[in-house]
């Protein structure tokens, strides 16, 4: 028996620059089918479910949806709470009462185990409804996933940011290190390299999660580079961790916070770029050197958005929708690749996804474990869209010297 009645759609975790396109994506597939009768949105992910905060998405207009979907960060709002079988007990009262027989989450990692935790459930308590995972995340580490919506638009301001770094590190040389996301992947420091043209531009160096972290091997490393170019530029990730796999980070903390799925709280401080930037000053005598995280900003930076991710995000939320509605499954929508370069999608099971993080392979990162290789690059940047600017140097000659002073 084909199920009828209302569809809900959420978001949960970190927010990206296309999640939007995602979110709007199942609103207008939705309202082409007949067993939809309204199409509601959660506040805050599957808190808003609990506390009833709906918003009657039946009722938006779809050339406000279209701006909404080109507009970064959530539009829904988001959370990152982990239900319980007692919050998946409220929330199916609240479905119930409003007879959402649709559900339609969007989010990483930890947003695909709540979309398997609350569909288990719903088997446990008989609740008759389709649940879907859309896939999100600029880390870019959903296993099955060739690559996730989020990552291609996050690489692209990555890349953006560390060529326009390269370019002022050249004029006033120094050594300069980047902090950027990456809890347990380097996929998205790796695409620091994407705007590189010539041999000596940076970033020079690239350290992943995946790789054991030396302070000694990275000085050494460092002064390599420095002797060579007289500069130095570093993209690291947040989540470089030591032999042990402790996070180099949180070891300069004292209180280590983590959120409600388990994770180490890296962001949101500069400690790591700090401890690396004493370390280059003390032990190599270098006297210009500057890091910065990266922060938030890599997320949903407005203007710095990869037409290919758009599409992509907007794909995946429609064949989601069809899966639910026309072929009756639950389940996760990931993402194939297909030739060079283009995509397509299918369901697998929730539990092949959920809570499972991909990491980057060896033929990305080089032997020395310190950057990225060729086969990074093939891969990446078709991600980051077109009309991307790696900038250009002066090629005039030098004019003879006559003094020769």
């Amino acid at each position: 028996m084909q199920l009828k009645g209302n569809l809900l759609v959420a978001q949960g975790g970190g927010p990206t620059a296309v999640i939007n396109q995602s979110m709007v994506g199942v609103v207008l597939e939705a309202r082409k089918y007949a067993q939809v009768e309204r199409i509601y949105g959660a506040v805050h992910g599957v808190e808003g479910i609990v506390n009833e905060e709906f918003i009657d998405l039946t009722k938006e207009t779809a050339e406000n949806l279209e701006a909404v979907a080109a507009t970064p960060s959530s539009a829904l709002l988001s959370t990152r709470v982990k239900p319980t079988p007692e919050f998946c007990q409220n929330m199916f009262e609240v479905m119930r009462e409003h007879n959402i027989r649709f559900f339609f989450y969007i989010g990483g990692n930890d947003s695909s185990d709540t979309v398997r935790i609350v569909n288990e459930e719903a088997e446990k308590h008989n609740y008759d409804f389709r649940a879907i995972h859309i896939p999100k995340t600029v880390d870019n580490d959903l296993v099955i996933n060739d690559h996730t919506p989020g990552f291609g638009s996050a690489a692209r301001y990555v890349a953006s940011a560390f060529a326009g770094i390269n370019y002022d590190n050249r004029a006033l040389s120094g050594v300069y290190i980047g902090v950027i996301m990456g809890r347990h992947a380097g996929f998205l420091t790796g695409a620091s390299a994407l705007g590189r043209v010539y041999e000596s531009d940076g970033p020079h160096l690239v350290y992943f999660p995946e790789r054991a972290f030396s302070i000694d091997k990275f000085l050494d490393d460092v002064k390599d580079v420095y002797d060579k170019y007289g500069r130095c530029i570093i993209a690291v990730s947040e989540g470089i961790q030591d032999a042990d796999g402790t996070p180099i980070v949180s070891k300069l903390q004292e209180v280590v916070e983590k959120d409600a799925h388990g994770n180490v709280q890296l962001s949101g401080t500069g400690a790591l770029g700090d401890l690396l930037a004493d370390e280059i000053k003390l032990k190599l005598g270098i006297k210009r050197v500057r890091a910065d995280t990266l922060g938030y900003m890599q997320r949903s930076f407005l203007g710095c958005v990869s037409d290919v991710d758009q599409l992509e995000a907007r794909e995946a939320a429609v064949r989601g929708v069809q899966y639910a509605l026309l072929e009756d499954m639950d389940g996760s929508v990931v993402i194939e690749r297909k030739g060079n370069y283009a995509v397509d999608y299918r369901l697998v099971e929730l539990s092949e996804v959920a809570a499972k993080t991909k990491h980057m392979p060896d033929e990305f990162i080089n032997e020395a474990g310190n950057n990225v290789t060729d086969a990074f690059i093939a891969y990446a940047k078709p991600l980051i869209g077109s009309g991307f600017n790696s900038g250009a140097r002066l090629r005039a000659p030098k004019v003879e010297k006559i003094l020769n002073r």
